[in-house]
C-alpha cells in the first residue's frame, strides 16, 4: 500500500526502519482509539457535505468491525504498513474501495495521533483511578482492622513516639487521595479535543470541531490549532507527573513493607505465598514483590524528566522527536497498574505483630507521653522535659503505655471516614459516565 504521504519515489529501507521505529508495535495499543477518532471525524465530514449519507453508513459499519477486532485483540498492523492510521485506511479501502480513502479529508496524521493519544490516555487514566481506589480501600480496611495496635514511630530512623498500624496504613491511604488530585488534573488536561487542528494550522474545510468534541465525549477542545500541536508532549509530561505521584506513594509503602518485614523489625508478616526463597539459605522468605515494586515505581518517577528532555528544546510546530515519547509513555500505565494491583493484594493479606511493644527497647517512645502528663499536672513544659530526660539518663524511666490521643488524625481519631469521603468526592468529579455515554452512542 502506498504511504499516506507517498509522492512517487521510494525511501531508503534503512531510513524507513529508523524513522518508523517502534510505531507499528506501539500503535497496536492505539487501535481502538484511532477508530473512534475516525468515526467522529467522518460523522462530522458528512454533516458538512464532504461525505454522502450512504458513504458514512458504509464507513461507520466498517470502522465498527475494526473496533470490535481491536477489542478482541485481533487487530494487526501488516508488514510494510507504517502505522495504525495507514492500517485502518487500508482495511477500509480493501472492503469499500476508493471510499475508504475519504476518511482522511481535513486531517493530518499529526492530529490523528494527538486524538489517539488523548483517547488512550483518558482510558488508561480511568484504569489507574480504579486501581488506586482498590489499594486505597485495602489500606483503609487494614487501618481500621489494626487501629488499636500500637507501633513505634520514627524520626531519623530513631525510635521517636507512639504510632499505630491504624496510622501507618491510613497515612498511605490519605497519600493516595492527594495523588488522586494529580490524576484528576491530568485527566482534565487530557480530556480536550485536538481533532481538526490538522498539521497544526487548521484546514480550509469548514470543520465542525464542536461536533467532534461532543461525539468523542471531550470536556472541551484545544481551541487554538497551533496550541493543539504544542500540547503533544506537554500533556504526556503532565500525565507522567501524576503517574509519578502515585508511584512515589507506592514506592515508599514498598520500602516500609520491606523494612518492617525484616527480622530486625518484625512489625509485619507478608503472606508466604507472596515471597520467594533463596537457592542456598533454606530459611529465607524474601519480599521480592515489594522490592521490584519499589524499583519499578522509582523508574516511573523518572518518566516526567525523560519526556521533558525529549521535548524541552523544541519550538512550536510538529517534530518527529515527539514520536520517541510514545516509547516511554505508553507502557507506563501497565507498569504502574501492575504495581498497584500487586500492592493491593499483598496489603490485603498482610498481618501485623500485635506484641511489638513487649520489647523494652521501645519503652522510651513513651517519654513524650510522660512529659505531657506532667504538664497537665501544672509542671511547665521545659521543667517536665528536663525531669523526664534526667530519669532516662539515670535509667529510672518507667513508661506508661496507656495513651489517649483524641485530636483529628491522631491514634485515637483516625478520621478514616473523612478521608474516604474526600476520595469519593474526587472520583465522582471525573464524571467518567459522560465519556461512556459518548463512546457508546458513537458505537451504537
Amino acid at each position: 500500500m502506498a504511504k499516506l504521504w507517498d509522492k512517487g519515489f521510494e525511501i531508503n529501507a534503512e531510513i524507513e526502519r529508523y524513522t518508523v521505529g517502534r510505531d507499528r508495535e506501539l500503535d497496536l495499543l492505539l487501535a481502538q482509539d484511532d477508530v473512534l477518532g475516525s468515526m467522529a471525524h467522518i460523522t462530522m465530514l458528512e454533516s458538512i457535505g464532504l461525505l454522502q449519507k450512504n458513504e458514512l453508513t458504509a464507513l461507520l459499519a466498517g470502522l465498527k468491525e475494526i473496533h470490535a477486532q481491536a477489542l478482541r485483540g485481533e487487530f494487526t498492523i501488516e508488514e510494510g504498513i507504517e502505522d495504525v492510521h495507514s492500517q485502518v485506511e487500508l482495511m477500509l479501502t480493501r472492503s469499500l474501495g476508493e471510499m475508504g480513502k475519504k476518511i482522511h479529508s481535513g486531517r493530518s496524521r499529526n492530529d490523528q495521533v494527538l486524538v489517539d493519544l488523548r483517547l488512550f490516555t483518558r482510558r488508561q487514566l480511568r484504569l489507574i483511578v480504579e486501581d488506586v481506589c482498590k489499594l486505597f480501600r485495602e489500606l483503609q480496611a487494614q487501618s481500621e482492622r489494626y487501629k488499636n495496635i500500637l507501633m513505634p514511630g520514627y524520626t531519623h530512623l530513631q525510635v521517636a513516639m507512639p504510632s499505630s498500624f491504624g496510622l501507618w496504613f491510613g497515612a498511605y491511604a490519605e497519600s493516595l487521595v492527594d495523588d488522586m488530585t494529580m490524576l484528576q488534573a491530568a485527566y482534565r488536561q487530557t480530556n480536550r479535543n485536538p481533532l481538526g487542528s490538522a498539521a497544526g494550522y487548521g484546514s480550509s474545510f469548514p470543520l465542525n470541531r464542536e461536533m467532534t468534541t461532543h461525539l468523542l465525549g471531550f470536556d472541551s477542545m484545544d481551541y487554538n490549532v497551533v496550541y493543539a500541536q504544542m500540547g503533544r508532549g506537554k500533556t504526556e509530561r503532565n500525565v507522567a507527573f501524576a503517574l509519578a505521584s502515585v508511584a512515589g506513594t507506592v514506592s515508599k509503602l514498598a520500602f516500609d513493607a520491606c523494612m518492617f518485614n525484616s527480622q530486625n523489625f518484625a512489625f509485619v508478616r507478608l503472606p508466604k505465598e507472596c515471597t520467594t526463597g533463596s537457592s542456598i539459605m533454606p530459611h529465607k522468605k524474601n519480599p521480592d514483590v515489594f522490592e521490584l515494586t519499589r524499583a519499578k515505581c522509582n523508574k516511573l518517577q523518572a518518566l516526567p524528566q525523560q519526556i521533558m528532555m525529549i521535548m524541552n528544546n523544541l519550538p512550536s510546530g510538529y517534530f518527529r522527536d515527539l514520536q520517541i515519547i510514545k516509547e516511554v509513555f505508553l507502557p507506563a500505565f501497565d507498569e504502574l497498574r501492575d504495581c498497584l494491583q500487586m500492592s493491593a493484594y499483598i496489603i490485603s493479606k498482610m498481618e501485623v505483630n500485635e506484641h511489638i511493644l513487649d520489647d523494652p527497647r521501645y519503652d522510651l517512645m513513651f517519654s513524650v507521653e510522660e512529659v505531657n502528663h506532667l504538664v497537665t499536672t501544672g509542671v511547665p513544659f521545659r521543667d517536665a522535659y528536663r525531669r523526664v530526660g534526667m530519669d532516662i539518663e539515670a535509667g529510672h524511666f518507667t513508661p506508661c503505655k496507656d495513651i489517649h490521643h483524641t485530636h483529628e488524625g491522631s491514634i485515637g481519631n483516625l478520621c478514616n471516614d473523612r478521608i474516604a469521603a474526600l476520595m469519593d468526592s474526587l472520583v465522582q468529579d471525573f464524571h467518567f459516565e459522560r465519556t461512556d455515554q459518548a463512546v457508546n452512542a458513537l458505537l451504537s
